[in-house]
């Protein structure tokens, strides 16, 4: 039902206003992947309810999709979303979440820019009863605090997944380097796993840098105008994300080196555009859509369904998305437009 509306309209806007909220609601949790069930049962509140979120910064493309999301899926389930940037900073986004905690929401979603650094401000929401959602990466260590659900990709899967490529294209010899997210992020964590996994199978290949550049693409441009003075010889780059990724193809392009290989996390439009291109190898979606529309869902079935954590909410949900190649990439792109990946 829902491609039959998106087939019709011009922009996400036509789609909103040629279908009923109730019916499109409906529609999208059928086709994110919720349980029919769900989707027949969960419509948007009577009155409005009160949402706050919160991501690692909005500097980040994939973070400000997510904001833009998440409103779109408000919109259509009646909840006004509240922003509260994480800036990047551990300490910015602790601020921003004691001032949340100050407030009454109807539910919170929040991906933290590093595990264990929301602890208290979380615990004080959950001990008003306001359920907690984690997006992307863990609030904390499993068990350390009752949230109401996880949702996020499997980042283990998105890192062995593209580095299986990078190993194909240097026919698995050579030199690579290995940039890395926030080493607090568990996402990252799950990221530089997977690479590990995959490069420990070629003995001819050899990491020679793996600085963490923490998200920054400012810090990405630093970090690679170092290593490509120090090396002349470098066959491949796997990053943590696509805005790194581009970021050290700019360093790349103005020292003449666009013979390196790169590929990354995320598969947001300037990326998959680069593979379509051919500037990048691939990448693999990070859901933003998913992760951010599908906490929308999961807070309104919390705070008007009464959903309880552990019972009819699971602890975790999968958010899956493909690894982006030529082939998949048109595909992928108008999926992101609507919000439904």
């Amino acid at each position: 039902m829902i491609d039959e509306y998106l087939k019709e309209s011009k922009n996400r806007r036509d789609v909103f206003k040629a279908i009923g909220a109730t019916a499109l609601t409906g529609a999208l949790l059928a086709e994110a992947g919720f349980d029919p069930a769900m989707a027949q049962d969960l419509k948007p509140s009577g009155k409005p309810l009160k949402a706050a979120f919160s991501n690692a910064g909005l500097k980040a493309t994939w973070c400000a999709q997510g904001k833009q999301a998440a409103e779109a899926w408000g919109k259509l389930m009646n909840v006004e979303v509240t922003w509260f940037d994480g800036e990047f900073s551990s300490t910015k986004q602790r601020a921003s979440i004691e001032n949340m905690a100050t407030q009454q929401w109807d539910f919170v979603a929040i991906q933290t820019f590093g595990i264990g650094t929301l602890v208290q401000p979380v615990q004080k929401m959950i001990d008003n009863g306001i359920p907690v959602i984690a997006m992307d990466t863990l609030i904390a260590p499993l068990g350390t605090i009752p949230i109401h659900t996880f949702i996020a990709p499997d980042n283990e899967m998105m890192g062995s997944a593209v580095t299986s490529q990078v190993m194909a294209a240097i026919q698995g010899e050579g030199n690579i380097v290995h940039t890395q997210g926030s080493l607090g992020h568990s996402g990252a964590q799950g990221r530089a796993k997977g690479f590990g996994s995959v490069v420990a199978d070629y003995p001819d290949v050899k990491v020679i840098n793996e600085e963490p550049a923490d998200w920054d693409v400012t810090k990405v441009a630093r970090i690679w105008d170092s290593i490509l003075t120090k090396h002349d010889n470098i066959k491949a780059a796997f990053f943590h994300n696509d805005d790194m990724a581009l970021a050290a193809a700019n360093v790349m392009k103005a020292k003449n080196r666009t013979d390196i290989i790169i590929a990354g996390v995320d598969a947001m439009p300037p990326a998959v555009n680069a593979v379509l291109n051919g500037h990048m190898l691939a990448t693999v979606r990070n859901p933003s859509s998913r992760i951010h529309g599908w906490a929308v869902a999961a807070g309104v079935a919390a705070a008007q369904g009464g959903e309880k954590a552990g019972k009819e909410v699971p602890e975790f949900i999968l958010a899956d998305g493909p690894v982006i190649t030529r082939e998949t990439a048109p595909g992928n792109l108008w999926l992101q437009k609507n919000f439904l990946i």
